[in-house]
């Protein structure tokens, strides 16, 4: 059974930091992209971040610079380092997978799998 499992939320002052990880189990991914979204009350789900089987990564504008992603194929885990919290970083943040690449990599509905989601509070 596929699963993704988020971990490493939680509550942080703004300009805080916090880093979240995702465990993948029932296959490997190291062919699949590998993406972050969030989804905060009363808003659609939206894009974060995703890197791709070969380590290229793509952000959203609102957390460029801020947010970096990373995974490590031999722990079939991703990473999501959040620097620089702000108030409006508040949501539940989602990792996914799929075998995807360009466009698609900011779709949610590209995605095969996804994990059950951890919360983050940024608080001002």
């Amino acid at each position: 059974q596929v699963q993704l499992v988020e971990s490493g939320g939680g509550l942080v002052q703004a300009g805080g930091s916090l880093r979240l990880s995702c465990a993948a189990s029932g296959r490997t991914f190291r062919s699949d992209a590998m993406g972050w979204f969030r989804q905060a009350p009363g808003k659609e789900r939206e894009f974060v971040a995703a890197i791709t089987w070969s380590h290229g990564t793509y952000y959203a504008d609102s957390v460029k610079g801020r947010f970096t992603i990373s995974r490590d194929n031999a722990k079939n885990t991703v990473y999501l380092q959040m620097n620089s919290l702000k108030p409006e970083d508040t949501a539940v943040y989602y990792c996914a997978a799929a075998q995807i690449w360009g466009p698609a990599l900011a779709k949610p509905d590209k995605y095969d799998y996804w994990g059950q989601g951890t919360q983050v509070t940024v608080s001002s």
